[in-house]
């Protein structure tokens, strides 16, 4: 994961507001969780081309702050790919101010599962293209 740019897909962008503020003043590290576990979920989605879930989340760093006005910007790639289930690399990036600076945030990898109707894992088809 690089510390100069991003180098994954942008999957989702959203300002940090004052409702999601910690005691402290920063951004609540579970809003960041959360908007990561959302980006995960729309990369993973696509790549199993239905409903899935997380499962894990492995290698969470929090390297900087984010504040009150910062535009998060998470960046997804899929890595490996299981029978039912697959890794996906998130960086978060911030936008100071939203337009300042770049600064990454937050880096973590996620595992998520491909389920059927009833919840159940099912396979992750094979060779798809990635989204455009």
């Amino acid at each position: 994961m690089s510390e100069e740019t991003p180098q994954e897909e942008l999957t989702l962008r959203t300002m940090a507001m004052p409702a999601d503020t910690n005691a402290s003043g920063d951004i609540f590290g579970g809003w960041v969780l959360s908007q990561m576990d959302l980006a995960g979920g729309i990369a993973a989605g696509q790549r199993a081309q239905g409903r899935v879930v997380t499962i894990a989340v492995d290698k969470m760093k929090f390297i900087r702050p984010v504040h009150v006005g910062d535009v998060l910007c998470v960046y997804t790639s899929v890595g490996r790919v299981g029978t039912s289930s697959m890794e996906i690399k998130l960086e978060a990036w911030a936008l100071r101010h939203r337009f300042g600076g770049r600064e990454k945030v937050t880096e973590a990898i996620f595992t998520m599962v491909a389920v059927d109707d009833q919840g159940k894992p099912r396979p992750v088809p094979k060779d798809i293209p990635a989204p455009q």
